[in-house]
């Protein structure tokens, strides 16, 4: 079996405010609250996932919720910036919608875009793309013809770029796109509408980062299934990297291991999907748990902070 990485699954950062993250993704971004569970380390915090109208691998963005955590640093070697496809004309829709969070001007490699901060300072971008896939949230606050798409690309800081390359085009299969100076492009498959672009950004100078608020905690990779996702795990342990076992995390199975540089990778699978545990029409309206702590659902709901939810619900319920 030859193995193949479409693009990117979903990235995953750090805050430390669940309801500003939820007002933000959800009613800045218009992106739809997909799923609210919990931590499988710890099921007193929230794991929040946002994506188009089904969570479709591609789209999808989520939060570990550290409640109280402190900002942390923006630096090598971490996912430094995260970009989201959006169609041409939204452009200029955009730039005024974004004008309370810093929005700025850029261009990469020939796209125009725009640079801004969410509440946490996590450095994201939209950026125009003409061909597009994905399927806006139809019930959001932005408009669909001007809706986010899903993912477009991820950059990732590193003191040197070489090894990091090299994981990616050698053992993942990615090739490369060109360079503008310091920053240098990957793409994974053979499509043009985002979802599996990877930049590297090398910046030898600059100041180690450190984990806390505000920070990408990790970058996770598509593979079709389980068979695809088992081959992968061997392809990487023969290419000298240590790498986890197979983790069920209820809406796709996963593995991890780090690339040279140190940045957390994950290879995801797309199956099962966030409607194994709730109906299309209902994604992101409760608070799931994995089985593991289902039986422990009364005592997490007194813990638990509470959340105002699209729409107006409130979670945990007040009993």
């Amino acid at each position: 079996m030859h193995p193949i990485i479409p693009g990117i699954h979903h990235v995953t950062a750090i805050t430390a405010n669940a309801q500003k993250n939820i007002d933000f993704y959800c009613g800045v971004l218009g992106l739809r609250l997909v799923k609210l569970t919990v931590n499988f380390d710890d099921p007193s915090s929230y794991h929040i996932y946002y994506g188009d109208e089904l969570g479709r691998p591609g789209t999808i963005m989520t939060f570990f919720v550290w409640p109280g955590a402190v900002r942390g640093r923006v630096g090598p070697p971490q996912v430094t910036s995260i970009a989201f496809a959006i169609p041409p004309e939204a452009l200029n829709y955009w730039f005024t919608r974004l004008a309370d969070y810093k929005a700025e001007a850029v261009e990469r490699f020939g796209s125009a875009a725009i640079h801004f901060l969410d509440p946490d300072g996590i450095r994201l971008e939209i950026i125009s793309v003409s061909h597009l896939s994905g399927q806006p949230w139809a019930g959001g606050p932005v408009p669909t013809e001007q809706a986010i798409r899903g993912l477009h690309s991820v950059t990732i800081s590193e003191e040197g770029y070489e090894s990091t390359a090299q994981v990616l085009a050698d053992v993942m299969g990615f090739h490369s796109a060109g360079n503008e100076g310091n920053r240098f492009r990957y793409r994974a498959g053979t499509g043009d509408d985002g979802a599996h672009i990877v930049d590297l950004l090398c910046v030898p100078d600059a100041p180690r980062g450190a984990m806390g608020a505000g920070n990408v905690h990790h970058i996770a990779y598509r593979t079709p299934d389980d068979p695809q996702q088992d081959t992968w795990r061997k392809k990487i342990v023969q290419a000298g990297l240590n790498v986890s076992p197979v983790m069920d995390r209820t809406y796709f199975h996963s593995i991890y291991y780090r690339e040279p540089g140190g940045v957390l990778f994950e290879i995801a699978t797309d199956n099962p999907g966030f409607a194994v545990d709730e109906t299309p029409d209902k994604l992101g309206t409760k608070l799931m748990l994995p089985a593991q702590y289902e039986p422990l659902r009364a005592e997490i709901d007194q813990i638990i902070p509470k959340v105002r939810l699209p729409g107006g619900l409130t979670i945990p319920a007040a009993p």
